[in-house]
């Protein structure tokens, strides 16, 4: 390789996810169904099924829309191993999209310190956030291009969205882990809910006003 590469946190959790639950929010559109009775149409596993019934419950899905707002479901075990967690995005904006609130439910088994789950899973959304509108390393042949906060900007304070999580407790489970499982689930949320709210499927990240850009233009 002309230049090194490494690992992203979540490894290739958060682009499988962002893709897995962009299709699936894509046949629920086609079929003309609600994207969260589609999803627990479909799944057989029941604490899967009840992250998604508490995001639903606790945003009132789904919510009046103000012109120019969106919102999005997204969904997933982490490896399909580790904890479940199921996300409802908030966005608005046209040209540049913005996070108002997201809301999470997380079920990692049994919570040694539940406090610590929370805040785990707040960070892992906020990071997630900013990958999905601004975070993009450019390169070119010889080299890394990004070299600078300017080059590769990073979610400002005055950028994070309203995060609440909803711990699912279960004592009589196993542990779990809640490390990197809010990522997949929030970039799919909010990639769906940018769907929601201007009809465009956007397949590349980050959504920045390019991009978004591009995915009008291709769906014209």
């Amino acid at each position: 390789m002309p230049i090194r590469t490494s690992a992203l946190r979540t490894l290739g959790a958060q682009g499988n996810v962002f893709a897995i639950e962009s299709f699936i929010d894509e046949l629920a559109s086609e079929r003309g169904e609600d994207p969260v009775a589609f999803r627990l149409r479909h799944l057989p596993d029941e604490r899967a099924k009840d992250v998604i019934r508490s995001v639903a419950k606790h945003t009132n899905w789904k919510p009046a829309k103000r012109p120019g707002t969106g919102f999005g479901l997204g969904f997933a075990r982490y490896k399909n191993t580790g904890a479940f967690c199921a996300v409802v995005a908030e966005v608005e904006g046209a040209e540049d999209i913005s996070i108002k609130r997201l809301t999470i439910a997380v079920d990692v088994g049994e919570a040694i310190n539940p406090d610590g789950v929370i805040n785990q899973i707040e960070g892992g959304a906020i990071q997630a956030t900013s990958w999905v509108l601004k975070e993009q390393v450019r390169f070119d042949s010889h080299r890394i291009n990004s070299n600078s906060w300017t080059a590769y900007p990073i979610l400002r304070f005055s950028e994070v969205p309203d995060v609440q999580v909803e711990l699912i407790q279960r004592p009589d489970c196993e542990p779990l882990g809640a490390g990197e499982a809010a990522h997949g689930p929030v970039t799919a949320a909010i990639a769906n809910a940018v769907f929601d709210a201007l009809g465009v499927r956007v397949r590349d990240l980050p959504i920045t006003r390019d991009n978004l850009i591009a995915a009008m233009e291709l769906a014209s």
